[in-house]
């Protein structure tokens, strides 16, 4: 068991299991399904739970139904975007999402028919909790749902296709923000207040900044092959300044939630992760390293994983301090 605790671990840390490390039937459903993004997927959940603590009419299961489809969501995400990136013929010595991480359909770990099948299978249960969610706190529910299910299809599939037109990147910031966050608090309570989506934008701000990252690193590869993302349409160096904005505006916009009121002082706590904001600020100064640096297990990407990093510790520092505030409230305002 210690053996699978260390191949999990390993793959939400990066996505990649060691060569050398046998595969276990979890560890292939995680790198199948890109599991380390679901923490990003949970803090955002968390966050809208949270935020209804205190609401007389949250209820509780509801807001376990709502964490859990969010996650089976995100998981039938990312197999739908590895199956288009195979239809389209991505190839795999040159395009960087299969050299970072094991390509599902191309790295051998499951065939095309499986995956369509897993990801039908995965959507069937979504669509269950959706439908039991609707019926237990009203049509806002499926609203939600089915806004999500519109960016997130429509993320790389035609027509629509958001990513190639500079879209995809403010289209993570609606999904992981207001939709997410005021999705799962509606869940929850069965209503939602505007101050609520307006607390779910540092978060949004954040992970929208790791895909800039991302897209930065390929922004060579996607701009050859016409795939204009927002750094494709802004240019690296607009693009690097734009990521540094936001990382910054996440900390801005959490401290005025808390001089308005609006969350606890316990919020305060996500400046602790300053260390890692200032990383990420000082590589986003510097200009790309040439070759791999030691112990550097993500390349050829260098720009998306100081900020997946800030990401997780600002976003866990976030959902802690909203629990404080649950259990011990002490607000300015």
């Amino acid at each position: 068991m210690r053996s699978e605790l260390r191949n999990w671990g390993e793959i939400l840390s990066t996505q990649n299991l060691s060569s050398g490390r046998a595969m276990d039937p979890v560890s292939r459903w995680l790198l199948i399904s890109r599991a380390s993004l679901f923490p990003l997927t949970m803090t955002s959940g968390a966050i809208g739970g949270l935020l209804a603590v205190g609401n007389p009419d949250a209820r509780w299961g509801c807001f376990v139904a709502a964490l859990f489809a969010l996650i089976l969501a995100q998981a039938a995400s990312n197999m739908i975007n590895d199956y288009l990136d195979f239809e389209t013929g991505i190839d795999p010595e040159e395009y960087r999402r299969v050299q970072y991480a094991p390509h599902s359909i191309l790295s051998g770990l499951i065939s095309k028919s499986s995956l369509i099948l897993a990801i039908a299978l995965v959507d069937l249960l979504v669509i269950g909790i959706i439908l039991y969610l609707t019926e237990v706190q009203g049509w806002p529910v499926a609203a939600f749902a089915l806004l999500g299910l519109f960016v997130g299809v429509g993320y790389g599939a035609p027509p629509v296709q958001l990513k190639h037109r500079g879209l995809g990147e403010p289209a993570v910031a609606l999904v992981w923000g207001p939709l997410m966050v005021g999705g799962t608090y509606f869940a929850t309570t069965g209503g939602l207040e505007p101050w609520i989506l307006v607390a779910s934008l540092p978060y949004s701000l954040l992970v929208a900044a790791v895909l800039i990252g991302k897209h930065i690193d390929t922004i060579d590869i996607d701009s050859q092959r016409g795939i204009r993302t927002l750094p494709v349409r802004l240019g690296t160096d607009r693009a690097l300044f734009l990521n540094q904005q936001l990382m910054v505006l996440f900390f801005v916009f959490v401290i005025c939630l808390v001089l308005v009121g609006r969350v606890g002082v316990w919020a305060l706590l996500a400046i602790a992760a300053a260390p890692q904001l200032w990383r990420a600020l000082k590589i986003y100064s510097q200009p790309r390293p040439e070759f791999a640096p030691p112990e550097c297990s993500y390349w050829p990407l260098w720009y998306v994983a100081p900020v997946f990093s800030l990401a997780r510790r600002a976003g866990a520092l976030f959902v802690l301090a909203l629990l404080l505030d649950a259990i011990f409230p002490m607000r300015l305002g």
